[in-house]
């Protein structure tokens, strides 16, 4: 007997499925394409609205190939690709890491945003931890590339840029919409994060990301699941900053 497929995997599936659907839909001058691309993301949908809501809920697909349609470009603008965020792992002299408490989702998580179109990832970086908390950050390199859909920590595509940062300046002061905590923590004491899931990098890698930032010796780990304390991917193969 086999088993069940993960939802987190069948959310994915699906999402891979609607993106090759939506690029073809951008690219396709033929009618017959198009129509075989409609009859996939209809089977897309499918898959996501099982995933969220099991099959009872698969009767409201047509929600998400509405959806989909109206997000169909023509030619490379329609190409399907992840959405971008940064996360910031800072760390003070004292060697503890910022972290702080999504006012969303009450979620304790290091500073994080998605990638603003004109910024490049590091000013994107400065600019949220600044804006987030008052503390001034000064990227140092990147340590991660994390696959939010793997991880089963975002319902939407979405590759999560992490950076250690060093603190230069500023003080805590809290973004009044986005934030109700905020502080810096030492290893052995971070606070227990909530398990529910955000479309965004997941509280699940605060250890291993603590334990990354605060190494004297840091490497870029890139990933489809979590950060290893020793750096290595799911390959096991070492990829130095």
């Amino acid at each position: 007997m086999s088993a069940s497929i993960p939802e987190k995997t069948l959310r994915r599936w699906a999402e891979s499925l609607a993106g090759v659907a939506k690029t073809g839909l951008g690219f396709t001058e033929s009618q017959y394409e198009r129509e075989r691309f409609e009859e996939v993301l209809k089977i897309a949908a499918d898959m996501k609205v099982a995933a969220d809501r099991g099959l009872d809920g698969v009767a409201d697909a047509d929600g998400y190939v509405t959806q989909w349609m109206g997000e169909v470009g023509r030619g490379v603008p329609g190409y399907q690709t992840p959405k971008v965020a940064v996360g910031a792992a800072v760390t003070n002299d004292h060697g503890q890491l910022l972290l702080i408490r999504r006012a969303d989702s009450g979620v304790w998580l290091y500073p994080t945003g998605w990638c603003d179109v004109g910024y490049s990832a590091p000013e994107v970086v400065v600019k949220e931890v600044l804006e987030e908390t008052g503390i001034e950050a000064e990227p140092v390199r990147l340590i991660g590339v994390l696959d939010g859909m793997r991880l089963g920590e975002s319902r939407i595509p979405l590759y999560s840029l992490l950076f250690f940062c060093r603190a230069v300046g500023g003080e805590l002061k809290l973004h009044p919409l986005e934030v109700t905590d905020a502080g810096w923590f030492d290893r052995d004491n971070l606070p227990v994060p909530p398990s529910e899931p955000i479309d965004g990098p997941s509280s699940s890698l605060l250890p291993s990301t603590a334990s990354v930032a605060m190494s004297t010796t840091t490497t870029c780990v890139v990933r489809s699941g979590e950060v290893n304390r020793d750096g290595r991917d799911r390959e096991g193969s070492v990829r130095d900053a």
